[in-house]
């Protein structure tokens, strides 16, 4: 007999999973159908090992550091093993986690890959057996992989990409990384606190390119002084591998050939979308992800998509809230997501976070805004913590004051940058943020003074007006 659901969730990333607790608590039958393990790229290649990594890495910066505070340790060494066990048992765990409110919400767990049919049916290809069920709702939250782009002699070299690097078994002495978006830049971050010779080869002009330039370039300066090489502006042209170390050759944007040379090639230039699930619906895509309305729908009724499935922000939280949309919308309910309050993390040392626009793009949509930033030089907190680069910038629309983007580049924004998408959220202006009291002394306290720079200029000019 074929079971029957309300919704069936193929994924169970922080998009499937989230979305099937979500809709089980509004009572649907849920049924969760995975492939791999619970947690997805975030928990098992992706969010976690990194940020368990970048941890290891902020500690080791810290001991080095402290020797400038009178704080000696002698010689610093480290286990590359040890860490590595640390990092597998803080992924077991949270696996463990996701087993148990799964089980708590009453959802069945189908591990096997999920193909949806047009009826409505969605069969489950397990290792010795296959199994059908059938689904009144579907959501789709398949992920990603990553993207490799066409380099001659790829195919004939060992590279890693980010689904393999957190697998090697020792520290290599050096490192090529190809591709300098937020996942590069982490991974550049990583290895250089092992004492890894690093160098980022980039396309664009700059790394981080999607990101506000100015962060962009005082992250480059970061890195730099970290002592990764960064080659911005540049192209790989081909790869070979002698005797187990990698040659790459790359031609920058005067046309120069730049010959690099490293024990480890990393490949980190995108991610593209895992469709399998859905070869049978022959759905509209935007361009090779699948294509949703504001509700989280796909062209075809009752089929839902969630995630870097369908593009655009590729975050672990972005998944989630799509998640928590399409799972009420599956249930009958109206809702949509917000992207303008989505928070964008990039967790090197130090960290770059940002929400809603940058001025270019306001400006761009015929807004006229101002900005208004403060340096992390100027924070007390920053200082006496021994971490005084970084900045927080407001956007803010001049008529109203209203807040229409922040970003922060400096320690520990990744946490700081709620306070904004919280502002944002409730269209929230400069005045009111000027207005909240802030703990002192605290990073945070960058968020306010930035505000009530702003409002002191926005006074002094109605003062002269009148």
């Amino acid at each position: 007999m074929v079971k029957t659901y309300d919704l069936v969730v193929i994924g169970g990333g922080p998009g499937g999973y989230i979305a099937a607790l979500h809709a089980a608590k509004q009572g649907q039958k849920t049924a969760l159908i995975e492939a791999d393990n619970l947690g997805g790229t975030c928990l098992n290649r992706g969010c976690i090992p990194s940020k368990t990594y970048l941890k290891h890495a902020e500690i080791i910066e810290q001991i080095e550091k402290s020797k400038d505070w009178g704080i000696e340790t002698g010689e610093l060494t480290f286990s590359f093993s040890k860490m590595k066990k640390r990092k597998d048992d803080v992924i077991n765990r949270l696996r463990s986690g996701i087993a148990f409110l799964l089980k708590q919400g009453a959802i069945d767990v189908f591990n096997g890959y999920g193909t949806v049919l047009p009826n409505g049916i969605v069969k489950v290809k397990q290792s010795n057996k296959e199994e059908t069920v059938s689904a009144k709702k579907v959501i789709i939250a398949t992920g990603s992989t990553p993207a490799l782009p066409l380099i001659s002699g790829l195919d004939n070299i060992r590279y890693e990409t980010s689904d393999t690097i957190f697998d090697l078994e020792e520290i290599p002495k050096s490192v090529i990384i190809i591709g300098g978006g937020v996942i590069g830049v982490e991974f550049a971050t990583i290895f250089s606190s092992l004492n890894v010779s690093v160098t980022v080869v980039e396309a664009a002009d700059r790394i981080i390119a999607t990101e506000d330039e100015e962060a962009s370039k005082f992250l480059a300066r970061m890195l730099k002084k970290k002592g990764i090489h960064l080659h911005t502006g540049t192209k790989v042209q081909s790869v070979q591998e002698k005797a187990g170390l990698k040659t790459v050759l790359c031609k920058n944007a005067n046309g120069k050939e730049v010959l690099l040379e490293a024990d480890v090639v990393t490949v980190c230039t995108g991610r593209r979308p895992n469709l399998s699930a859905v070869t049978e619906l022959h759905l509209e895509r935007n361009g090779p992800f699948l294509k949703v309305n504001s509700q989280m729908e796909t062209s075809h009724n009752g089929v839902y998509a969630v995630g870097d499935v369908i593009g655009g922000w590729q975050l672990a939280h972005a998944a989630s809230a799509e998640g928590i949309v399409a799972a009420n919308n599956a249930s009958g309910k109206s809702d949509y997501i917000n992207y303008h309050v989505m928070p964008r993390c990039i967790y090197t040392l130090p960290e770059i976070a940002s929400v809603g626009m940058s001025a270019e793009e306001a400006q761009r949509q015929g807004m006229e805004v101002r900005v208004e930033k403060f340096d992390f030089s100027g924070s007390g907190k920053a200082l006496s913590a021994g971490q005084p680069d970084g900045f927080t910038k407001i956007i803010y629309e001049a008529k109203h004051g209203e807040i229409v983007g922040v970003v922060m580049a400096g320690s520990h924004v990744t946490e700081l940058i709620a306070n904004a998408s919280a502002f944002m959220h409730l269209e929230g202006t400069i005045e009111e943020a000027a207005n909240m009291i802030h703990p002192h002394p605290t990073l945070a306290e960058t968020f306010f003074e930035a505000a009530l720079n702003g409002v002191h200029k926005l006074t002094s000019q109605q003062a002269v007006r009148s």
